[in-house]
């Protein structure tokens, strides 16, 4: 004898993605909060130009490090011909000496303390990559740990290349060489990557503020020259956009099975 189903028992939700399109991946089913219809649109119209930058990685990061080198190198030349400091650099510090005040003092330390040392060249990569491993974004952790690597190793080069003097009035221990900002670097290059990996509005207003507190905070401490923290904004930044190349597709694609969107069809995973 035949035997009735019980409603609403052993349903499974929706698909969110159609069939195997993702050569061989299945998505997963609907997550309680789903994405916007106009999110899933921007994501899927994003897959074709990710995969064709991945392609074509050596030619986009290739313009990046171009300029980025052609502006190193501009600034080395400079500092040969002794114009160091430059006007803006000494009119700004100025003001801010003038406008330091304990309480700000307490707060820029605390940037100091989180942006470098231990803290922000081990501790924070380190649970930032664990983070992302367990989020399951795999090619995200290693392209962030990729990058924060290559910031720092540049820094260090670029330091000992420029041998730039620091300001006088410093309120913290540093280490040689004032160009670049390490400081500031790492912040920009904290900032894009994970601006660029989890994808959302949010992250790159906090990417930001973070960024500006860190630059301001650096000069406030008499640790850097304005351009000093410029320069380490433009390779934080750059380094992030260079290395973002080579993986574009991939974060792209995992971005999609987080959010359980459908790949276009016909695009290959790489």
């Amino acid at each position: 004898m035949a035997v009735a189903p019980v409603r609403g028992r052993g349903r499974l939700p929706p698909l969110t993605g159609e069939g195997d399109l993702s050569g061989g991946r299945r998505y997963s089913r609907a997550m309680p909060t789903a994405p916007t219809q106009e999110r899933r649109e921007t994501l899927r119209r994003q897959d074709a130009t990710t995969l064709r930058i991945q392609r074509r990685w050596p030619l986009y990061s290739g313009l990046v490090a171009l300029v980025l080198v052609a502006v190193a190198a501009g600034l080395i030349a400079l500092r040969v011909n002794g114009i160091v400091p430059y006007e803006i650099d000494s009119k700004w510090m100025n003001e801010l000496y003038a406008a330091r005040t304990p309480a700000l003092e307490n707060v820029a330390f605390f940037f100091d303390w989180a942006g470098g040392g231990i803290v922000g060249v081990f501790i924070v990569p380190i649970a930032v990559t664990i983070s992302l491993v367990i989020a399951k974004r795999r090619w995200g952790a290693l392209y962030f740990l990729a990058a924060c690597v290559l910031s720092a190793g540049l820094v260090q080069l670029i330091k000992n290349l420029v041998g730039r003097p620091r300001p006088e009035e410093i309120l913290v221990h540093a280490d040689f060489g004032s160009f670049p900002s390490g400081h500031t670097a790492n912040a920009a290059t904290l900032a894009v990557v994970l601006g660029i990996i989890i994808h959302r509005w949010w992250v790159w207003a906090l990417g930001v503020l973070w960024v500006a507190a860190m630059l301001l905070s650096r000069n406030y401490l008499g640790a850097h020259w304005l351009t000093d923290t410029a320069g380490g904004l433009v390779l934080g930044a750059a380094v992030a956009v260079i290395l973002w190349a080579p993986f574009a597709h991939r974060l792209h694609r995992e971005t999609l099975r987080r959010e359980d969107i459908r790949p276009v069809a016909g695009v290959p995973d790489k």
